[in-house]
């Protein structure tokens, strides 16, 4: 058995392991009916920002997950859509309004006519005045954006993610986590000091050896600002452990995580979480909890190498409240 695997047996030891069966048809359409709510607010409400609160409110899905989830059933990020009802929005009125572009620019949630001209322009290529006056658009570059796929992503089928990255669920006890919090994470450089920080700490500790280290995302690197995206790497331990400055603690509470072990480079890692996500929660009976996602190194000892890993990436879960009642009712 790999080393991985045996830290991964180790670590799950006690816990229960359940494999998953997905009810497809129902669930995916649970998740559509939650997406088509937001769709249809986001369209009552395009002369506003919409913050992102209101809108996993409205779908009733956890504000850590949201984006990825609007993604995976619309097809579009929610930047990306957004933005185009409220050029498609602007274009109806352009054509079929006296409305002066001021009042374009409000009605469709732009700060001012120049940001509105400037988004127009970058997304029609062509000026708000050029469209009203001829009616026509010269190419459109918002249609690129649909179906986005994530640069790190490998060109894998839905069956071939299947195969390669089979899902479990796992219950895993409430524990306590020192951890270290990135800022700016997206420097690797930044991310490995704090690993390599919080390794050397937990070896001083002596609980290294026992220990859980994972990296724990808590923003949305695909929404977040780079310069603001947080990473944290945690150690969790059933001993006690005293933190060293720079470092804080936090007890995480007993949790399910749906589980996929991967052994590869950041492309593997990628595509992996991207299935996870994109098609084996929205078409499960499952949906995501407010919490973070984890990255466990199954590997400490080569953690700090990131030419290749191995992980397993823990999305928290439980069972849609609103899919079991459809279900019983």
């Amino acid at each position: 058995m790999p080393t991985g695997q045996r830290q991964s047996a180790r670590f799950y030891d006690r816990m229960s392991i359940k494999s998953v069966s997905s009810a497809k048809t129902q669930a995916s359409s649970e998740y559509t009916q939650r997406i088509d709510r937001v769709i249809d607010y986001l369209r009552r409400n395009l002369d506003r920002p919409v913050k992102l609160a209101e809108l996993a409110k409205v779908a009733c899905f956890s504000e850590f997950h949201f984006h990825r989830i609007f993604s995976a059933v619309s097809g579009e990020t929610l930047n990306n859509f957004t933005n185009r009802l409220r050029l498609e929005k602007a274009a109806r009125l352009l054509r079929y309004s006296g409305q002066s572009l001021t009042d374009i620019a409000l009605d469709c949630g732009f700060s001012s006519s120049a940001t509105f001209s400037r988004a127009f322009r970058i997304g029609y290529d062509t000026s708000p005045s050029q469209f009203r006056k001829s009616g026509k658009i010269k190419k459109s570059k918002i249609c690129k954006e649909l179906f986005p796929e994530d640069e790190y992503g490998l060109p894998m089928s839905a069956e071939e993610k299947r195969a390669a990255f089979p899902v479990r669920l796992i219950d895993i006890p409430e524990r306590q986590v020192a951890y270290i919090r990135v800022t700016n994470a997206f420097e690797m450089d930044k991310v490995l000091a704090a690993l390599k920080t919080l390794i050397g700490w937990a070896k001083s500790q002596g609980i290294f050896s026992e220990g859980i280290l994972f990296g724990m995302t808590v923003d949305d690197p695909h929404v977040t600002p780079k310069h603001l995206y947080r990473y944290e790497v945690c150690l969790a331990s059933s001993s006690p452990f005293e933190c060293i400055t720079g470092m804080s603690k936090i007890k995480m509470p007993a949790m399910r995580y749906a589980v996929i072990t991967v052994f590869g480079d950041i492309h593997k890692v990628a595509t992996a979480w991207d299935y996870l996500y994109r098609d084996w929660l929205i078409h499960g009976p499952y949906e995501p909890q407010h919490a973070p996602a984890l990255e466990v190194f199954l590997d400490k000892e080569s953690a700090l190498d990131w030419s290749h890993f191995e992980l397993d990436l823990c999305l928290p879960v439980c069972k849609s409240a609103q899919m079991s009642t459809g279900r019983n009712g």
